[in-house]
């Protein structure tokens, strides 16, 4: 049975914090559309041959499947083929294409693990966002996030789809904005709108911000300190050089790419923090997030030169 949360508002009023919760296995995507009924889980390959088996080749690789279709949207698609779009973040150059197969074989996968577009494919210059609307998963992800998908889909046609599961029930609605596979939860449709417009002009918003998927998740949560200590919204602006855990206490440098200053660093110190909901029912009683512990900027080392002979 799918779960759910019966607080009229609760989980998901933004009063919960989403920040350092973006799914950390999915930095490879496969996004298939399937209008038809969706399982509770992808991996019970409870669908069509071919639907089954290219989630199931996904898998095998380490790319992350998601089912999609278009806002409002239960018939099947007039065109040959199945559609499909692929996105790239493990890389500094994200990218995202898409393409219409025959069937499983027609889809090199391997490229994509590679960084390679597969040869089916054409790149897509324009980002896509998904809206998690897995009822059979959550019924919560269904209730709020179908009519958060068909107001962000008036507003950006052809540039949003429904998606099943991706993570993070309690945080419904869900957003994903690929190809760099940012997150956003607990979105209402103003928030939604204002994301995927800042991710259109390759920033981020840090209010309901989950993190980048694909980075373990106190990372993400060293990122969002830097970022609301600098004010940097650019999407490439944070990037973690280094980090070593001690116990429950994580320590990182991390490199901000400012527009004034150019590149600065800091000491950023972490640690594990639980935060009681206000709702307190199947989605979560308590939910783990981070308390910055310290944020120090590092003085750049500069060596004196050598008085010449």
């Amino acid at each position: 049975m799918a779960k759910g949360c019966d607080h009229p508002l609760g989980c998901h009023s933004g009063e919960v914090p989403t920040l350092a919760s973006a799914t950390v296995g999915a930095r490879l995507w496969l996004l298939v559309e399937y209008p038809g009924p969706w399982p509770s889980h992808l991996e019970s390959f409870e669908l069509p041959e071919e639907i089954s088996e290219l989630v199931r080749r996904a898998l095998e690789r380490g790319i992350r499947p998601q089912l999609i279709r278009r806002p409002g949207r239960r018939t099947r698609p007039r065109e040959q083929g199945i559609r499909v779009l692929l996105a790239y973040a493990a890389g500094e150059r994200p990218w995202l294409a898409s393409g219409i197969v025959a069937g499983p074989e027609d889809l090199d996968l391997d490229a994509l693990v590679a960084g390679v577009v597969p040869g089916s494919c054409i790149l897509e210059d324009e980002p896509v966002f998904l809206v998690c609307t897995h009822a059979k998963r959550n019924v919560c992800c269904a209730r709020i996030g179908l009519p958060l998908a068909r107001s962000l889909a008036e507003n950006l046609p052809d540039r949003v789809w429904e998606t099943s599961h991706v993570g993070g029930d309690r945080y419904a609605a869900n957003l994903v904005c690929l190809p760099h596979g940012i997150f956003y939860g607990s979105m209402s449709q103003a928030a939604a709108l204002a994301a995927a417009n800042a991710y259109r002009s390759g920033e981020v918003i840090l209010d309901r911000y989950r993190g980048r998927a694909g980075i373990p998740e106190p990372l993400q949560a060293v990122e969002h300190f830097a970022r609301a200590h600098t004010g940097e919204c650019s999407v490439g602006a944070v990037a973690v050089e280094s980090s070593r855990t001690d116990g429950d206490v994580t320590e990182a440098i991390v490199r901000v790419r400012t527009k004034r200053r150019g590149d600065v660093r800091f000491q950023v110190v972490i640690e594990p923090s639980a935060f009681t909901t206000p709702c307190g029912t199947a989605c979560a009683e308590k939910v783990m997030t981070y308390r910055l512990v310290s944020l120090d900027r590092l003085t750049p080392v500069r060596y004196a030169t050598p008085a010449l002979a």
